[in-house]
């Protein structure tokens, strides 16, 4: 089975198809062998409003960060504690190598764009696209960062493989591990945590007031539910190429993004405690959702709204038969960082397109 599976996740790389968060990745890969065993191993910033019949997502914005105003004044040497408890000290700040699309979003944003050296192969916003690549499939390449000889590497800690990072570490790099995102109550720790590692603290509170302030403004403008009920909606990961198609639990990152939205994640509510789990007809039945919450490669990988109907189970449930379908960026979408209110405008707009 791991034979079949690893092809698998290096075409989807080649095909611009990867998982955008680390974390993602990990849940999919634990569970990928289980939904070969039941597809095979098959062939190789805002949206609009959707309207119905239509595929979301396809007016998006150019996709870029938004620095702050002021360039950052860092003032290193500093000493931080790294996610795994180690004491790092960051002299400098003239090289930087973010690993993971969240933190080259926060280092971008905090102003210091002019000094990161290289991205990880998930990481697609236009600023940071012509930067060299030190990840295949979500595995960091100690040797393609180390010969671009940086002076601080951002990690999260789930970034692998661990040997990857001790290499790195053992050759005097500072590396900061940076906890997950899992949910909106991440977003201001996460900007800390990168902003304390390059030393502009300051930065950092200006980036978090900044970030809190628009998911205040998103949120104020959401629609009351009719009749006082909240639109349930599953989030789905496809990869059509792969014949993978899961829907998320309550352990899918994707719970608090859908709640922030006056939304009910379906999957979690239908009793899915796990991450993911493989896309049954029994399992999309009871969770019943109204709407599709879905990433936009993911989508186009199975031939659109048209595509994602043929899947069993999915032209039965209350959105397949409105065709009501939700699509935000992969880039983007669970990053849990500072454009994360302009995930939660994207699924904003097209929830309640048309008064619904």
């Amino acid at each position: 089975m791991a034979d079949c599976a690893r092809p698998l996740l290096d075409n989807e790389q080649e095909e611009g198809a990867s998982v955008r968060t680390t974390r993602l990745a990990g849940a999919v890969i634990a569970v990928l062998a289980l939904a070969l065993t039941a597809g095979g191993c098959g062939s190789t910033d805002d949206a609009g409003p959707a309207t119905k019949g239509k595929p979301a997502g396809a007016a998006a914005a150019p996709d870029r960060v938004e620095p702050l105003a002021a360039a950052p004044k860092p003032q290193v040497p500093v000493t931080v504690t790294s996610a795994d408890g180690k004491k790092v000290t960051v002299a400098s700040t003239a090289r930087i190598v973010p690993l993971t699309p969240a933190l080259s979003e926060t280092v971008f944003t905090l102003g210091f764009g002019k000094q990161v050296v290289a991205r990880d192969n998930a990481t697609s916003f236009e600023q940071a696209k012509k930067l060299p690549v030190v990840t295949r499939t979500h595995n960091v390449s100690a040797e393609s960062v180390l010969s671009l000889k940086p002076t601080v590497v951002l990690a999260e800690t789930l970034t692998g493989p661990a040997e990857a990072i001790g290499q790195i570490r053992d050759a005097g790099v500072p590396v900061v591990l940076v906890k997950p995102g899992k949910s909106l109550a991440d977003v201001g720790p996460r900007i800390d945590a990168v902003a304390a590692a390059l030393g502009v603290k300051s930065a950092g509170d200006e980036l978090k007031t900044r970030t809190q302030t628009r998911i205040d403004a998103v949120q104020k403008k959401i629609p009351q539910p009719k009749e006082g009920k909240k639109p349930r909606v599953a989030f789905l990961y496809l990869r059509g190429s792969a014949s993978v198609y899961l829907i998320g639990g309550g352990e899918s990152g994707a719970t608090s993004l859908l709640e922030a939205a006056g939304a009910v994640d379906a999957g979690k509510e239908s009793g899915l405690t796990k991450d993911f789990t493989p896309i049954t007809s029994e399992a999309l039945a009871k969770a019943a959702p109204e709407a599709l919450l879905v990433m936009t490669d993911g989508l186009e990988s199975v031939g659109g709204v048209d595509g994602l109907l043929k899947i069993p189970g999915v032209a039965q449930t209350p959105a397949g038969m409105d065709r009501r379908v939700v699509s935000v960026d992969d880039g983007v979408i669970l990053n849990y960082g500072p454009r994360t209110d302009q995930v939660l405008r994207t699924l904003v707009d097209q929830l309640y397109a048309n008064g619904s």
